[in-house]
């Protein structure tokens, strides 16, 4: 199977993003996520099932086959990868380089990946905490709890924040919600939607919107 164009190449990263290469992902979340009208994306699938990169049913969804998978991977560890090079070697903030990653994922070669995760030790994590594919396709599969559905008294280690809003990136930065640190709910106030967390020894209070996007290992 040839390699895939830069547009076969979003489609199956965002599929896999969507959860695709696990269960069926409609056409409204693809379109939503690449921010495409629906038409388009059915027009895709159907070539995407073609060529054998999915298994796509019309009226339901799409689920990747294990060549879309491994392709799907590929572009989401060269994504990871790339953020994470940005932030440690060339110190850019961490609410900067999702988007500068979706402008090079495409043109780098497997020989400069490769040197990069060779120069950056292999690395498990790109810097919102998201593990980053092997060479070889294999991604850790991870159960995590949103942090919006804490409530008081329970806890949870950060573990990864979700990388396309800057502004908020910045926010938890500023909060110290990133990943590894633990969250405490000191309270949740269900009428205002209001929580209270500790972390770091601060106490921060923020909406649910607030922390839609973090996602932690629940703490005993």
């Amino acid at each position: 199977m040839s390699e895939p164009s830069e547009a076969v190449q979003d489609y199956l990263k965002a599929i896999h993003n969507l959860g695709g290469a696990a269960q069926i992902v409609s056409p409204a979340e693809i379109a939503n996520l690449l921010g495409v009208k629906a038409p388009s994306v059915t027009g895709m699938l159907k070539r995407l099932a073609e060529a054998g990169w999915i298994t796509y049913t019309p009226g339901d969804g799409a689920t990747l086959t294990p060549s879309g998978i491994f392709a799907a991977r590929r572009v989401v560890r060269r994504h990871r990868l790339i953020e994470l090079f940005l932030t440690q070697v060339l110190g850019l903030d961490w609410s900067e380089v999702d988007t500068e990653a979706e402008a090079l994922e495409h043109a780098i070669s497997p020989r400069l990946e490769q040197a990069i995760a060779a120069y950056l030790g292999e690395p498990a994590e790109d810097p919102h905490g998201h593990p980053i594919p092997t060479s070889t396709g294999e991604l850790t599969n991870r159960v995590l709890q949103r942090l919006s559905e804490l409530r008081n008294g329970q806890s949870a280690i950060i573990r990864e924040a979700q990388d396309d809003n800057p502004a908020r990136l910045r926010q938890w930065r500023e909060h110290g919600l990133i990943p590894g640190a633990t969250a405490h709910c000191l309270r949740y106030d269900a009428l205002d939607d209001l929580f209270e967390i500790e972390v770091g020894g601060r106490i921060i209070r923020l909406g649910s919107e607030g922390l839609w996007g973090l996602r932690g290992e629940p703490k005993v």
